[in-house]
């Protein structure tokens, strides 16, 4: 726990080499997992804050992306480290491009993971209506609750429950992209999730990156896709891939939204350490 100005930032660090500053996705915190394992094997140190209103960090910090970011600024001066990697994952996407765009002298790149890049959910759509309600903060501890407790006695069903939230295959059509671990996988996932304040501040907080912050990112930039996500449609990286100057575009052929999980998650791990090799720190 970092405090500043009586705002506590929450944050962990794993592993040592390199330094990469994780904005996780949504429903998650500074104990996220996926895709920590061969970064940290392959000698890079994940520096993950839990964004604002998630875990322990303060929901005040999340009044606007650009507090966030200073924030993150402030972080990583206290930990003494002057420039990073910055790995933006699905609904962290803003407060990645954010940071990338207004603090370029701490990003040596940026990486894209399933990311939210230009509009997203808006009131009119279904799945916010759906989610004010059952990730709403005096509600979301009891939705994981009983997502994790179904989860945990039928891993199997909730598993083909929850693939077209996450896939545009249908669930027949993607068998062979499985990796025998998904569904365990997916079961650990849903016991370390949960919404807090931070989700409701992503819904008002998603649709505000703007293709000015795009086109000011000038760092080597990484867009990581899947074919068949069905979370975030392949809008979003073409738009930032269109919008950023520096920018690579790699679609995989991984089974969703979860690139780091399946049968094509080592393509996922190829890539990404194939560029960070490519941008070491000097």
């Amino acid at each position: 726990m970092l405090t500043i100005d009586g705002l506590t930032i929450e944050y962990s660090v794993v592993g040592t080499g390199e330094p990469i500053l994780v904005m996780h996705g949504g429903h998650s915190n500074c104990r996220e997992e996926f895709g920590y394992e061969v970064l940290v094997e392959n000698s890079y140190m994940m520096i993950t804050p839990s964004r604002p209103g998630y875990g322990g960090t303060s929901k005040e910090i999340g009044e606007s992306l650009s507090l966030a970011c200073e924030y993150y600024s402030k972080l990583l001066e206290h930990l003494h480290i002057d420039k990073v990697h910055l790995v933006a994952i699905s609904a962290g996407g803003p407060s990645g491009i954010h940071f990338a765009a207004t603090h370029p002298h701490q990003v040596q790149s940026l990486i894209l993971q399933s990311a939210v890049t230009k509009e997203w959910l808006t009131p009119k759509d279904i799945e916010y209506k759906a989610a004010k309600v059952i990730f709403r903060p005096n509600v979301e501890k009891y939705t994981w609750k009983m997502i994790s407790m179904m989860n945990n006695a039928f891993p199997s069903f909730i598993f083909q429950q929850m693939f077209p939230s996450f896939s545009k295959l249908k669930y027949k059509d993607a068998t062979a992209k499985f990796h025998q671990n998904d569904v365990e996988a997916i079961r650990k996932m849903n016991n370390r999730q949960r919404s807090g304040e931070g989700f409701m501040i992503d819904l008002e907080q998603v649709n505000k990156v703007s293709e000015q912050e795009l086109q000011a990112i000038k760092c080597p930039t990484l867009i990581m896709h899947s074919h068949h996500d069905g979370s975030v449609s392949l809008d979003h990286p073409y738009f930032a891939h269109e919008h950023i100057s520096s920018s690579e575009l790699s679609l995989l052929d991984t089974w969703g939204h979860l690139i780091w999980i399946g049968a094509a998650a080592g393509e996922t791990n190829n890539r990404l350490l194939s560029f960070l090799k490519a941008q070491r720190l000097k």
